[in-house]
């Protein structure tokens, strides 16, 4: 059924096209804002979700890893600690002789620059 009055049929097109009008500007200025939005906080220096969900895991996973190395450390010196540490023998004194064999059998250590010998300068004879 037709409306009897043209008017009002005409001013409803143009309140749809209107609303239509308006929906399309207001995603586009959402869009835009959004857009904005992502150029300052990108010049921040702010991380994504993404890269943080990433991080944060690598965190969780790199304090488990110490949380089970300290148990294992733990152990080791629990371990140590029980057994009785094996009697050390004094380590025999060096002497001159032996240092000297050590020094020629494979020393890296450079010897001593020698300074050169100084030169006999004779005075210049004069001419009496």
């Amino acid at each position: 059924m037709q409306s009897q009055n043209r008017f009002f049929d005409d001013l409803s097109k143009l309140l749809n096209g209107l609303a239509g009008t308006v929906a399309g500007v207001g995603r586009e200025a959402e869009a835009g804002a959004r857009e904005r939005a992502k150029e300052w906080f990108g010049g921040m220096d702010f991380v994504s979700r993404e890269e943080f969900d990433a991080v944060k895991e690598m965190a969780a996973n790199a304090r488990a890893e110490a949380d089970a190395l300290q148990k294992r450390v733990t152990a080791l010196e629990k371990n140590m600690t029980a057994k009785k540490p094996a009697a050390r023998r004094p380590a025999a004194r060096k002497t001159a002789s032996n240092a000297k064999v050590t020094a020629r059998k494979g020393s890296t250590r450079k010897p001593a620059a020698r300074k050169p010998a100084a030169k006999k300068t004779t005075a210049p004879k004069s001419g009496d």
